[in-house]
């Protein structure tokens, strides 16, 4: 018996929710301050339309799945987690940190479930990369370098909130810590926001990471790069199946004041198939069922906004 799923906010990603949750067999309802957005979602799936005040007092829903504006996922939330629900919130949870950390604080006294939808974490690929690294294949990891560009998205929030969340979360679960320090280079080039930012973190033991993202590039780019002593691995997005994944064998050494390398040939590694907002939902209700912290969780929650907010300061 799976709990009882509201998703409360039908625009663009709200509706992802909805279709999957419906297909996973546990969407109880649907919300929105726009009521007949709602009712027209509701009815396809056949499940009662709501207004989200509503949804976070009803007795007959166990959890909600937030996809609203960012600047409203801090309330709602906390007003759910008080109404003794769990809750899925969409990237990022807030848009400065005091406001995050209520919402981890509130969550954690209320003793509820808080997840945040960073998606790519439970990408196959992703996830089969983490596997590859920690067996070994490619050394210890000593540097990472995120890809996010392309043309488009000028949806009133500049880059650095709009595209780095997902390869924050990815790097943040390689370097499995908090960055020591984080800084970046924003150029504003065709809007009036930061329309290429570079983000630099560094964290303890001598590992960087750097995300390059760009909302007026020519081409697309998807790529996360991991960089070991002993070879690199490569999850390209935009690849065709079966070549997401690549595993580089390059091996660079040291000689006295001399150094040297080899290229090997690239292997590109199976994956298993699946969707990642599937597996993310899933996931929710796993913890939902079994009471688990979720893999993305509050802690990372509020490191996100904090890096953001460093990154590209608000206000």
């Amino acid at each position: 018996m799976h709990p009882r799923i509201a998703v409360v906010g039908c625009g663009q990603w709200g509706q992802n929710h909805v279709r999957t949750l419906a297909e996973i067999g546990a969407l109880a309802a649907v919300a929105d301050r726009n009521l007949e957005r709602a009712e027209a979602f509701a009815e396809r799936h056949g499940v009662p339309a709501m207004e989200p005040d509503e949804a976070i007092a009803s007795p007959d829903l166990d959890a909600l799945v937030l996809a609203l504006p960012a600047s409203t996922h801090g309330p709602v939330a906390r007003a759910a987690f008080a109404a003794g629900k769990d809750v899925l919130i969409e990237k990022p949870i807030a848009l400065d940190v005091a406001d995050a950390e209520l919402t981890a604080a509130v969550a954690s006294k209320a003793e509820r479930i808080l997840m945040v939808g960073h998606v790519l974490r439970f990408h196959p690929v992703f996830q089969k990369l983490c596997a590859t690294v920690a067996e070994g294949r490619i050394g210890t990891v000593r540097h990472i370098i995120a890809n996010r560009m392309g043309l488009g998205r000028f949806l009133g929030m500049d880059v650095v909130w709009d595209l780095a969340p997902h390869d924050l979360s990815l790097i943040l679960k390689m370097a499995e810590g908090m960055p020591l320090s984080v800084s970046a280079t924003r150029r504003t080039v065709l809007s009036d926001a930061t329309d290429i930012a570079d983000i630099v973190l560094e964290f303890a033991g001598g590992l960087k990471a750097e995300v390059h993202a760009s909302r007026v590039s020519p081409y697309r780019d998807r790529r996360f790069s991991v960089i070991g002593t002993k070879g690199m691995i490569v999850f390209d997005d935009l690849a065709p199946e079966g070549e997401k994944l690549a595993l580089y064998g390059h091996q660079v050494w040291r000689d006295g004041e001399v150094f040297g390398f080899e290229n090997a040939p690239v292997t590109h590694l199976p994956v298993s198939p699946g969707l990642p907002l599937d597996r993310e939902l899933r996931h929710f209700i796993d913890c939902i069922v079994h009471r688990r912290q979720p893999e993305t969780g509050a802690d990372e929650a509020v490191e996100t906004v904090r890096i953001l907010n460093e990154a590209s300061p608000l206000g």
